[in-house]
């Protein structure tokens, strides 16, 4: 990190460093997943144009896409007004964000108490991920 990055000083991170970042569809508006970021995934993420999030299961960078491919290009990253989560405004590459393979990670609604997918799989994930 760099002097620029002082606009890190200004996110009120959780316990463990972390910031919730939703990615948002920079044309549809639509969420299409929410992750962690910590003070060098969001520095990463505002010098490369491209989201990069802190997997908190494998306690390392995760770039967004490097194995499936599906990268998201960042158009801008808001801050909310308690300065505690994030909005990535993004353009999903390839058109899936979930690692089930569908366009959003938030494929459930909730209908007369119970869980009903409302997506379907465009791609295989074991083919993402093979």
């Amino acid at each position: 990190m760099t002097d620029t990055d002082t606009f890190l000083d200004e996110i009120t991170w959780n316990e463990d460093g972390l910031v919730p970042a939703i990615a948002q569809d920079a044309s549809s508006g639509d969420i299409l997943m929410m992750a962690w970021m910590n003070r060098e995934s969001l520095s990463l993420t505002a010098k490369e144009g491209v989201a990069v999030y802190w997997s908190r299961s494998r306690q390392q960078l995760w770039r967004k896409g490097e194995t499936s491919g599906h990268t998201q290009k960042i158009s801008a990253i808001k801050l909310d007004c308690d300065a505690d989560a994030l909005i990535l405004s993004i353009e999903q590459i390839g058109g899936i964000a979930c690692h089930t393979g569908r366009r959003s990670c938030f494929y459930r609604t909730l209908t007369d108490g119970r869980w009903q997918e409302n997506s379907t799989v465009l791609k295989d994930p074991k083919e993402m991920y093979s």
